[in-house]
């Protein structure tokens, strides 16, 4: 096995989700090139992974607003002499959804993914080699799972995500080494922790030293994290950072404490001590899973209290 190609678009913890499966790989077959299709915004995530050999960004996000652009048939062009200037060994679709399977379609190589049972779509006859992947487990482990049938190796008992934080300097960090990252953002209103218990949270953290960060990407999360910071002695709000960045801020913190979205993820990955807030999901599926120093909090209609949220703290900071 000498070139890989890995599919795995989006979303952000769906992305971070996917790179053991880079470790996996390259801990296999030493040597090994991987290559990565994700979306651009997350480009930056495979790039942190030190077994991967080629990020090629795709932006079909930004290329549906406006698909019959001469700019975006342009850039479509491009990405798919791209993508044809190298013949895989394997084409592997870890994420097992009809844009996924069209733009694999457009590599060089045996392509390989999810059974008709197994994914969201019936896309089978989209690939040269499927595999049964059961429901019910970890979105980790259905990834290392199908990529470990198509190559042919055994699992490793112990998962590894294989992420070190980019070398270069933050654009922004907080005065003082000792902080913690409040990632009270997500996609969905029900995943929302409520504010009376980041407020809480809050005192208790600044009550131990800790300069409380309040990182923002929209509008209306920048509203959110000035009003927290308001009731949160000595709290910051940085300005808006992107992926490479927020992940050097992330990896310098002394913990995090974030709801079910894609940065809680990466933190994990990265080895920081975090605890994940489940408001209206269950994490068995989708949770921190595999992290050094991570623990996943709630589920539906269970809302952590503050005082869970501190003694995770104390048991993940006693552990080295």
């Amino acid at each position: 096995m000498r070139r890989v190609l890995l599919v795995k678009t989006s979303s952000l913890g769906d992305v971070v989700h996917n790179l053991p499966v880079a470790t996996d790989v390259a801990a296999a077959y030493p040597g090994v090139a991987i290559d990565w299709v994700v979306e651009e915004a997350f480009a930056a995530i495979p790039r942190m992974h030190p077994g991967i050999r080629r990020v090629l960004p795709v932006a079909l996000r930004r290329w549906r607003r406006a698909p019959w652009t001469a700019a975006v048939r342009s850039e479509w062009r491009v990405f798919v002499a791209t993508l044809r200037s190298e013949h895989y060994d394997a084409v592997i679709d870890t994420q097992g959804l009809l844009k996924t399977a069209l733009l694999m379609r457009q590599a060089c190589g045996p392509k390989h993914g999810l059974d008709w049972a197994s994914s969201r779509e019936p896309l089978g006859w989209f690939y040269d080699h499927t595999y049964a992947v059961p429901w019910g487990q970890h979105a980790v482990t259905r990834n290392r799972s199908l990529a470990a049938q198509a190559l042919g190796y055994a699992l490793a008992p112990v998962v590894d995500y294989g992420l070190r934080a980019p070398a270069a300097a933050a654009d922004w960090t907080p005065p003082g080494a000792d902080y913690a990252l409040l990632l009270h953002a997500t996609s969905a209103e029900r995943k929302l922790w409520p504010e009376a218990r980041w407020l809480a949270l809050g005192a208790q953290l600044a009550a131990r030293g800790l300069i409380t960060v309040l990182p923002w990407g929209s509008a209306a999360e920048l509203q959110r994290s000035e009003r927290l910071a308001e009731g949160i002695a000595g709290a910051m709000v940085p300005p808006r950072l992107g992926l490479d960045p927020l992940a050097v801020l992330i990896a310098g913190a002394r913990a995090v404490i974030g709801t079910d979205t894609g940065l809680t993820h990466l933190a994990g990955a990265l080895g920081v001590p975090t605890v994940g807030l489940y408001c209206a999901t269950e994490p068995a599926a989708t949770g921190l899973h595999g992290c050094a120093r991570a623990v996943n909090l709630g589920g539906v209609g269970q809302l952590p209290a503050p005082a869970e949220v501190i003694a995770a703290l104390e048991r993940l900071w006693s552990t080295r």
